[in-house]
């Protein structure tokens, strides 16, 4: 079943149980995945494109409920956090500190990346090897470790 689907399937089953929060995250998720259909020439998307599109929503929602908490409205903040929680169901497993550094090593000894001018490059391998189970942030943090030790 597509991604698209199964979000259609759990709007619905958010709708049943009257849960607002999900049922917001949801179709926001679908509005997002709609239009990144439209937008394109092909009309389906690939996995990988609409994990791309999921992520997305997931860091729009944390840089917000940051920008709530700044600006002391915890509740507001607090929603978003529950959205990020129904709309990261979606994605792959998350890989752990030590697998995320064990893979950066190996694309920086496979490109024979040494210094720091390689960043950009590796980075973007590992932003491709990597999508969807590390956020580009953490990627670009270790690549940037281990290129700088």
């Amino acid at each position: 079943m597509s991604l698209e689907k199964t979000i259609m399937e759990e709007i619905k089953a958010a709708m049943r149980a009257k849960d607002k929060i999900a049922l917001d995250a949801l179709r926001s998720v679908k509005s997002a995945i709609l239009y990144a259909k439209t937008e394109g020439k092909d009309k389906e998307l690939s996995e990988s494109e609409e994990i791309a599109i999921i992520q997305k929503q997931v860091k729009m929602r944390k840089d917000a409920s940051e920008q709530f908490i700044t600006q002391d409205r915890p509740e507001m903040a607090e929603n978003e956090l529950k959205q990020i929680e129904v709309i990261e169901r979606f994605l792959p497993q998350q890989i752990s500190a030590d697998e995320l550094t064990t893979e950066i090593i190996a694309i920086i000894q496979k490109e024979g990346a040494s210094s720091m001018k390689d960043m950009g490059r590796v980075v973007s391998i590992a932003n491709q090897k990597l999508a969807g189970k590390a956020e580009s942030k953490k990627i670009a943090e270790e690549v940037k470790k281990q290129l700088n030790p």
